[in-house]
Formats: C-alpha cells, sequence, structure tokens
C-alpha cells in the first residue's frame, strides 16, 4: 500500500506550560509544520490570521482559559511616528543596516547571549547553545532575512543590533529581534521596528508583523506605543486607538474549542490548475 502526506495541513496543540508574560497562567499553542512546495504559501495565509514562525513551525496562542495575547501588526501607509520615536530615529541615524540571507554568525550568538543575560534569563531560550542559535536563525523553508545594525563610527565595528525577518507576500514578519542591553538610552528595540517600517514603505509592503501584544504584560506592553497598530481578534484585524481598552479575557468560555478554531482556519489552495 502506498502512502502519501496529507494535502491540507494537519493542527496539533502543545501541553499547557507556566505562561511567560503573565503571572500565574498557563499558555498552550496550535501549531502545524511548515514544509514542502507549498511552505510559503502557508506561511503567508496563515501569518495573515495570526500565525508566527519558528523554524519550521507555524503557531497561535490557544489557551484554555486566556485569550489576552493578540498578534498584531503596523499599517505602513498609515504609519506616523511619535515625537518620541522621531528622537529614536535621529539618536540611531549612525547605524549602518546590513540585510543578509539567514546565516548564523559568532557575533550574532555573542550578542544573543549578552540580550538574553540581560533580559531573560529565566527565559525559554536562556540555555540556547550556538548550534540551536544557528538552526533558529538557518532553518527557514521560507524567504527570510537577517537585518544587521552595525556601529562603524568608532576604530572598530560593533554589531549592535539583530532581527530574523520573514519576507511575506504584504509584509516584513519580524520573527526575533536581540540587540546590545547595555545601550539602553538608544530605545534599540524601538528603532528596529522603525526601521523595519522604513523597510517595508521601500519596498512597497503593506504591513510589518509585530508578533504578539499583551495587554497587561510590561514585557509586550510597548508595542500598543506604535501608530495604525492592528490585531487580530475574533478572526479579523481591527485597529486599536487605546491600549487600555483591551483587557485580557481570562474565563475559560472567551476561548472557543480548538476543533471550532481549526474549522475557522482558511487554508491555501494548493490544487494544481
Amino acid at each position: 500500500m502506498r502512502h502519501t502526506l496529507p494535502i491540507a495541513p494537519q493542527f496539533y496543540v502543545t501541553a499547557p506550560q507556566a505562561c511567560p508574560y503573565l503571572d500565574g497562567r498557563r499558555e498552550r499553542k496550535l501549531f502545524t509544520a511548515l514544509q514542502g512546495e507549498h511552505a510559503t504559501t502557508l506561511n503567508n495565509t496563515l501569518s495573515k490570521q495570526g500565525f508566527r514562525r519558528s523554524q519550521n513551525v507555524l503557531y497561535r496562542p490557544s489557551c484554555a482559559e486566556c485569550s489576552a495575547c493578540l498578534s498584531a501588526r503596523i499599517r505602513v501607509d498609515d504609519f506616523e511616528p511619535s515625537k518620541s520615536q522621531r528622537r529614536i530615529l535621529k539618536r540611531n541615524r549612525v547605524l549602518q543596516r546590513e540585510a543578509t540571507s539567514p546565516w548564523a554568525t559568532e557575533e550574532q550568538y555573542d550578542l544573543f547571549r549578552r540580550y538574553l543575560e540581560s533580559r531573560h534569563a529565566d527565559g525559554g531560550m536562556a540555555d540556547m547553545d550556538i548550534f540551536e542559535f544557528a538552526a533558529m536563525i538557518e532553518e527557514t523553508p521560507v524567504k527570510s532575512r537577517v537585518i544587521e545594525y552595525w556601529d562603524r563610527t568608532g576604530d572598530d565595528e560593533e554589531l549592535i543590533a539583530t532581527c530574523l525577518t520573514d519576507v511575506l507576500d504584504d509584509g516584513l514578519s519580524m520573527v526575533y529581534s536581540f540587540y546590545n542591553p547595555d545601550l539602553a538610552r538608544q530605545s534599540l528595540g524601538t528603532y528596529i521596528i522603525l526601521d523595519h517600517v522604513r523597510i517595508a514603505q521601500e519596498a512597497g509592503l503593506p504591513y510589518v508583523y509585530l508578533g504578539y501584544w499583551v495587554p497587561g504584560s510590561p514585557k509586550m506592553g510597548y508595542k500598543a506605543g506604535f501608530s495604525a497598530l492592528e490585531v487580530f481578534r475574533a478572526g479579523d484585524w481591527h485597529g486599536i486607538k487605546d491600549g487600555d481598552d483591551y483587557a485580557a479575557e481570562t474565563h475559560p468560555l472567551a476561548v472557543d474549542p480548538i476543533a471550532e478554531q481549526v474549522a475557522r482556519i482558511t487554508l491555501p489552495d494548493t490544487r494544481a490548475p
């Protein structure tokens, strides 16, 4: 008997574990494999429905008793930097951007380790070694780029920040970014986002996908500070005006069963014409 892979992707759910964003809560993810000749099409389609990529997996929060995590993106054409964001752009104007293919380097890993030890020492990536880091950067079945930011004003050039970025058919998806934690005054996390808006404008792409915004989380709340921000909620994208209007729902009846969530996912048509 011949066995073939199913045409439609199969979805699975992770076991509950401690939430990294909100104390006392448990997180769970809905995920599917990203592989094969239709990986790019699937990544484009599911990214528009709140999914994120991690290596060869696409995932979306599906917590049993919480719906706080909201996928967020910036409408590039409508974006206007605030006064403080314009100061951040000016403060970092000496940095030079370099876009490369997804290839891990020792400079990137050294910066990554410094960033984790300062900002996320107790996080899920804290024990990541150089081989796991290389896999995070290099194992991508879709069009990805590593965006590096260098300071070359002194005698020695220095890698200041890095972002792994996917190029979607409707925007840029910031998969993971890290930067020099000693340069707090430069607000590098915000600068990377602002520069990605600039890259998307230059490329004629309408959106910059930021990952998840979590109301009530100090780690993720900064994303609400960007204008023209949309969040994916109740099956569609909605513009937000005031981040305080979004309460972190925790009642179990506020979350639909997994089967209903999967049934509402729109899949790409990969049949041959």
